[in-house]
């Protein structure tokens, strides 16, 4: 059985319509958890305009099977198109299973961490691999909490992340 509970925002036009998006995607996945067999607790939040939904287990469950990340980044883009459907616009939510995006956060650091490592190595730059553009948000904002700077090149599926050592002031 799947529970939904949402934290409480203001209520102004811009919020209601996030927590719609957040009410149409919670009810997809309430129903592909239930068609799946799969148990989980629905969180509905917004931060930065931006609708987050995690799926958690307090106890034994298979949710797990559900949380590898090509997994979640599937379940997400398809979450997105059952809220598009509904509501005519895209929308931008992020889905966590069973705390998947806090695993990829701390790999993302251990990526960000090593290109800095051939930076202080005397690299004038380091290149991540490619990766998708919600990906390339949390590398940035990791690269500017480690003093570096660092900026989005390529195209399409290749677009990726460039490290280089901040500008002498």
């Amino acid at each position: 059985m799947t529970e939904a509970t949402s934290e409480a925002v203001p209520a102004d036009a811009e919020t209601s319509d996030i927590r719609d998006d957040g009410d149409i995607a919670a009810d997809y996945l309430e129903e592909l958890l239930d068609i799946s067999d799969v148990d989980g607790d629905l969180d509905i939040e917004v931060r930065e305009s931006r609708t987050y939904i995690s799926v958690n287990s307090d106890g034994e469950s298979n949710l797990s099977k559900l949380a590898d990340g090509e997994t979640v980044d599937a379940l997400q883009h398809l979450t997105r198109l059952a809220v598009q459907a509904e509501t005519g616009e895209f929308s931008r939510l992020i889905l966590d299973i069973g705390g998947s995006r806090d695993a990829r956060r701390g790999e993302l650091a251990g990526l960000v961490d090593r290109a800095i490592t051939r930076i202080e190595e005397g690299a004038s730059s380091a290149a991540l691999p490619p990766m998708s553009s919600y990906e390339r948000k949390i590398v940035h904002d990791i690269v500017s909490e480690r003093g570096y700077v660092s900026e989005s090149e390529g195209e399409a599926r290749e677009r990726h992340t460039v490290i280089r050592p901040a500008p002498s002031a």
